[in-house]
């Protein structure tokens, strides 16, 4: 359906934006002691063949632009925490050395920086960035069918970099970086195996120097809060994503979640909580009384939502920048039935014989299968009603996530969420002058 597309499609990129503004705003007090910059980069290296036949491809090339800022420590605590870290947006271009059958990719991500070594060099960061990307050459089954990696028009895209200067001038950096770059659709589309590359890069950064920046000034005043604080959490999620090639329209999957922990230095969030999804795939297969419900587990029927269900408990931990929050689940699936039915679907393969019959093989449910059944992992992003910052007592959230089955995108979410803190308890230590 239409507004499913224009709901998913537009909630990556208006994310992206959502973040860049959150993080340019809160720190408005001391904004004048952080430095914004603008980069460029160009970027060559290799995309790795997704599937069997995939078509050949030539060096992939690409550029970026990028605006940001470069935090002095001395605003929110979070920015004292990291370390003065880097935050900012990149739009880039990127031609994956096939234009017929692979295409090029425009993308948009909100990326942060740290510097890897920050007592002994400012000259190593490690780089990541997350958002989304538009895509100009999917698979078809007729006009494109070895390309299995990307099937849909707007994917995410995820970055990892290691950056060294090699000019580190004031005002101005030149910077060499050697990164990998992930495109896929969540899995609300197959198929999607995804387009991964290994790339070098070479950029430039221009600083824009802020009136009244005084590095040994901010140095000298900053404090590291060390304080701890407990908090509840609740969310509900819509996920979408698709069964398999041949059930491969999207369904919605229902998420609740409870979640409780500490917040560390106001900055590091951690916890551990349960979680119960309902697929509608999963509920739609049974109720329909399909070929493996027939013929392998017809006691499913018996209490279709019940055998369509999801339910876990998970570990978290997350980092509070302001408006924005960026986290990471891991979790055990303690019931999940329907997905020996998925797992035999999707592991499975087609013999077409000579007599014109196709001849089904189903996936085999072994030592694989039941680690994928049993770990499941949730990526992705939060923005919070109000900044983090401010220590609110209540506060509601709107996040993206891809959940996973042991790093396999299992489905796209977006999800309302509430937090509860309870009462802070401070203890305050100066850091040392340098």
């Amino acid at each position: 359906m239409n507004y499913r597309k224009s709901f998913f499609y537009s909630l990556i990129l208006f994310l992206c934006v959502w973040i860049e503004n959150s993080l340019k705003a809160q720190d408005s007090y001391h904004e004048s002691r952080d430095i914004p910059f603008y980069m460029g980069e160009f970027f060559m290296g290799k995309t790795f063949s997704a599937n069997k036949d995939f078509p050949d491809l030539k060096t992939q090339k690409g550029g970026l632009i990028g605006i940001g800022k470069k935090h002095s420590g001395y605003g929110a605590e979070w920015t004292r925490q990291l370390n003065k870290p880097t935050t900012g947006m990149l739009f880039a271009y990127t031609d994956f050395g096939n234009s017929e059958n692979i295409g090029q990719a425009l993308s948009l991500l909100s990326f942060i920086e740290f510097r890897l070594f920050p007592k002994q060099s400012e000259k190593w960061k490690f780089h990541a960035a997350l958002g989304g990307s538009y895509m100009n050459r999917q698979y078809d089954e007729v006009s494109n069918p070895n390309n299995k990696a990307i099937s849909t028009k707007i994917n995410w895209s995820f970055r990892s970099f290691l950056y060294y200067s090699l000019v580190d001038k004031k005002s101005l950096k030149l910077r060499l970086g050697l990164g990998y770059i992930h495109h896929s659709n969540g899995h609300t589309r197959l198929p999607n195996q995804g387009l991964n590359s290994v790339v070098g890069s070479a950029s430039v950064e221009l600083d824009k120097p802020s009136l009244g920046n005084d590095e040994m000034f901010i140095d000298t005043l900053i404090t590291k809060a060390r304080t701890s604080q407990y908090y509840w959490d609740a969310r509900f999620g819509i996920g979408q994503n698709v069964l398999s090639t041949i059930f491969n329209d999207k369904k919605e999957v229902w998420t609740i979640g409870l979640r409780a922990g500490k917040i560390i230095n106001k900055t590091f969030k951690y916890g551990i909580g349960i979680y119960y999804r309902v697929y509608e795939h999963y509920h739609n297969y049974i109720v329909n009384d399909e070929q493996l419900v027939r013929d392998l587990y017809p006691y499913f029927r018996e209490h279709p939502v019940l055998y369509a269900s999801n339910f876990g408990v998970s570990g978290s931990a997350e980092l509070l920048l302001g408006h924005v929050g960026a986290d990471i689940h891991m979790g055990i699936n303690l019931y999940k039935p329907f997905y020996k039915v998925d797992w035999q679907l999707n592991d499975g393969y087609t013999i077409e014989r000579e007599d014109g019959d196709d001849v089904i093989v189903l996936g085999e449910l072994d030592s694989y299968y039941r680690l994928k059944r049993t770990i499941s992992t949730r990526l992705g992003l939060k923005w919070y009603f109000i900044s983090t910052v401010k220590n609110p007592k209540n506060n509601l959230y709107l996040g993206v996530h891809i959940n996973a089955n042991l790093g396999q995108a299992d489905f796209t979410e977006l999800s309302l969420g509430f937090v509860h803190r309870f009462k802070e308890m401070p203890r305050i230590m100066k850091s040392k002058k340098k």
